[in-house]
């Protein structure tokens, strides 16, 4: 792992072809600034100045200037085939110097500081990064690189060296892998890094999707996390796994003489995520395209539960052989969106159900697809069915206006309010097809 320390990165700087600072709009989309590394010493100190309103949801035309500072424990170099990129994370600042109210990086670490001081927990994530990889980025009949299925193998899993290149890359970066495999759908993949705490974590997942996608280019493919490219077939989902423990890391997740294993904590914190589950479903599921994903049959979950090794639920809880290793997977979020919001929110939902000691209910039994719900228009039993529903639970929630702060959240409702109003009134092929006979 490479030292943040200002000579370390001065003398590693010189070994790089190019130096970025990348970051995250609010519509989770990455963006990156390359500077001269000579200047890094001056960069580190007072960051370098920024057009905030020509990134989603940060500034306005009339306020716009912002200051990028990169993150010094971010940094690392990485080895692509033609070149060697040194790599950071940004914040964002105002121009008199503070903290910007909409840096989602911002809103995370204050989270982590809130667990710390007032509640003596401290978090491990460790996502689980699922994408695609097609021939092209244009949709065509030949889009697919491969047919194969779940753990899939051979000559025609044409992927796989992509996943290794990417898994070495990361290595030579310091980032350890778990596994990696084949998806359920055709072109579908998975790899898993090692967890650690979260905003390291967020750092990480900014430069798995950058490197993903150089990687996949490298080998003449597209990479994308799109939720739902496909209908028909499987999401690309961001399965987050957390667990909690105490100063000295001893696991508050787990209770030997619980009928579940579960600690009172950890059921409160998974009643937060249950309950507030609705109202920040637009921070996990970020875009229209995200609810064409909460189907039956397809492993997203469409009911607000949680459930033991039941992937159907929308909280699970995995096996394990260790009581040091409980933890939960929250398996609604979809890899669009901001990673930093997600992050925030999770921990914050849980919280939330700690103060109010949340009871989460019965555990889901059997397939939660199965059930017999009886249909109806607005249904809070689900998850929001789409894109709207989800924003009309956003934009009345004083919970979700309190994590993300007045300022960054109402930014957010007015991205999320153009996105809607796009699609309301763009007309598609299957309204031609279903209405243009009439």
């Amino acid at each position: 792992m490479l030292s943040s320390s200002k000579s370390d990165i001065d003398r590693y700087l010189k070994k790089a072809d190019i130096t970025k600072i990348f970051f995250k709009d609010l519509n989770g989309r990455t963006k990156s600034l390359s500077v001269n590394p000579s200047d890094m010493d001056k960069i580190l100190e007072n960051g370098v100045g920024i057009d905030g309103s020509s990134i989603a949801g940060i500034a306005t035309v009339d306020n716009s200037d912002r200051i990028l500072k990169p993150v010094a424990e971010s940094f690392k170099i990485v080895p692509f085939t033609d070149k060697k990129v040194a790599f950071f994370t940004g914040k964002l600042f105002d121009q008199d110097g503070s903290r910007s109210s909409v840096d989602p990086r911002a809103v995370l670490e204050k989270m982590i500081e809130t667990a710390a001081k007032n509640y003596g927990m401290k978090f491990t994530f460790g996502p689980e990064h699922e994408f695609f990889l097609l021939k092209r980025d244009e949709f065509s009949n030949d889009i697919h690189t491969d047919k194969l299925d779940y753990f899939g193998s051979g000559p025609s899993d044409s992927g796989e060296i992509v996943r290794h290149e990417i898994v070495n890359v990361l290595e030579k970066c310091g980032i350890k892998f778990e596994k990696t495999h084949h998806e359920v759908t055709s072109s579908q993949h998975e790899i898993n890094l090692e967890p650690g705490e979260p905003l390291s974590i967020a750092d990480r997942t900014v430069l798995f999707e950058y490197v993903t996608k150089e990687i996949a280019a490298e080998c003449g493919m597209y990479a994308t996390f799109m939720s739902k490219p496909f209908t028909g077939f499987n999401r690309n989902a961001f399965h987050i796994h957390a667990s909690f423990s105490d100063t000295e890391n001893n696991n508050l997740c787990y209770d030997a003489d619980d009928e579940y294993g579960l600690s009172d904590k950890m059921k409160n914190f998974i009643g937060g995520i249950i309950k507030y589950a609705r109202e920040s479903s637009i921070i996990f599921a970020s875009t229209l395209n995200s609810y064409k994903a909460y189907v039956m049959n397809r492993e997203a979950p469409i009911v607000r539960g949680w459930g033991l090794r039941n992937r159907s639920s929308m909280v699970r809880i995995p096996y394990t052989a260790e009581p040091a290793a409980t933890r939960f997977e929250l398996r609604c979020a979809d890899a669009t969106g901001n990673v930093y919001l997600k992050f925030a929110t999770l921990i914050a939902m849980g919280l939330r159900g700690i103060d109010e000691r949340l009871d989460p209910g019965k555990p889901d039994m059997g397939n939660t697809y199965k059930k017999n719900y009886t249909p109806k228009v607005l249904d809070r039993r689900f998850l929001p069915r789409d894109f709207y529903e989800a924003l009309m639970e956003s934009e009345k929630s004083k919970f979700l206006k309190e994590v993300l702060g007045e300022d960054l959240f109402n930014n957010y409702i007015i991205l999320k309010l153009a996105d809607w109003e796009d699609h309301r009134t763009t007309i598609t092929n299957i309204e031609h097809k279903k209405y243009l006979s009439i």
